[in-house]
């Protein structure tokens, strides 16, 4: 078991998202918060321009640019693909990190609650799973497209040997909400306990099971031609996330009054409902379907 000996948390990787930004300048102030007694931990505040443009980006989402062919390509030069770079540099190289654990801490418009997303598949996530689960059970964990290689992977926090990120919600932009904050303090230090916890091989006993979400696809708002909107997320889904959507239920609302029904073939799970930040795009919600991720035992059982 190679153990966890540098540790990065990252706030800021979008502008306007405040609590990781504010977390991470508490934890600055107060050191002791990330203090444990098996590794080293740090932070990094990902992208300063924007927070001080109240942006999301400047350029480009910053939280898209870290395909390690995308790193690699001198090309892709504006703030944000200079920025990942840089960030590149500090963690990585990706592939061949510095950093073993990156948390990267993010805020979500939509009604998801103390989300922990894992990136990646195997044990140490699994047993990451089972241990944020049992100290915070109103947390819901999910993998993003964890069948990717990290390398493959855009996102910040796959720059590390290993990366998950802390999503919580609601919270509009450019806020904070002192219950989501708390919220995003408690998963942070439960990920630390536990990383301090598997390198001194003090793991207590997790659940033999963790239920999960696993990401299928997105789906947009009904667009005409011109890209118009012609409708809206249906109050039946709105602030639903996690909440079962069956086949014929109600997803869409039209502005002409007619509702446009779920046409998939299977239940599914939603996140990410009307989050502000994806409209640009139209995306009207991400849809997961229910997995279940299996703890194996500890060292020692």
């Amino acid at each position: 078991m190679q153990p966890i000996q540098q540790v990065a948390i990252v706030g800021g990787t979008h502008g306007n998202e405040f609590s990781g930004i504010y977390l991470i300048r508490q934890y600055q102030r107060q050191p002791e918060f990330l203090q444990r007694q098996s590794f080293h931990a740090w932070t990094l505040f990902a992208n300063p321009q924007a927070h001080s443009a109240n942006k999301r980006y400047l350029d480009a989402d910053l939280n898209r640019q870290f395909r390690r062919e995308d790193l690699d390509n001198p090309a892709l030069s504006n703030y944000e693909q200079s920025r990942a770079k840089v960030i590149d540099a500090v963690l990585g190289p990706k592939g061949n990190p510095k950093v073993d654990l990156v948390i990267d801490l993010h805020n979500t418009t939509s009604n998801m609650g103390p989300v922990l997303i894992l990136t990646q598949a195997g044990d140490f996530y699994n047993q990451l799973a089972g241990y944020v689960k049992m100290k915070m059970p109103e947390a819901v964990i999910s993998c993003d497209e964890d069948h990717l290689s990290a390398e493959e992977h855009k996102l910040l926090c796959t720059t590390g040997r290993y990366g998950v990120i802390v999503e919580v919600g609601p919270q509009p932009q450019s806020v904070l909400r002192q219950d989501v904050l708390e919220q995003m303090h408690s998963m942070t230090q439960h990920i630390l306990d536990f990383a301090d916890l598997y390198n001194r091989k003090q793991l207590p006993e997790l659940p033999a099971e963790v239920e999960a979400y696993r990401y299928l696809h997105s789906i947009t708002l009904p667009v005409n031609e011109q890209g118009e909107r012609l409708g809206m997320v249906h109050s039946h889904v709105q602030d639903q996330d996690f909440k079962p959507i069956k086949p014929g239920d109600p997803i869409f609302k039209r502005f002409d009054g007619k509702e446009l029904l779920y046409e998939g073939e299977s239940e599914v799970y939603p996140s990410f409902i009307n989050e502000a930040a994806y409209y640009d795009n139209n995306l009207a919600m991400s849809l997961n379907e229910k997995i279940t991720l299996v703890v194996p035992p500890v060292a020692g059982d």
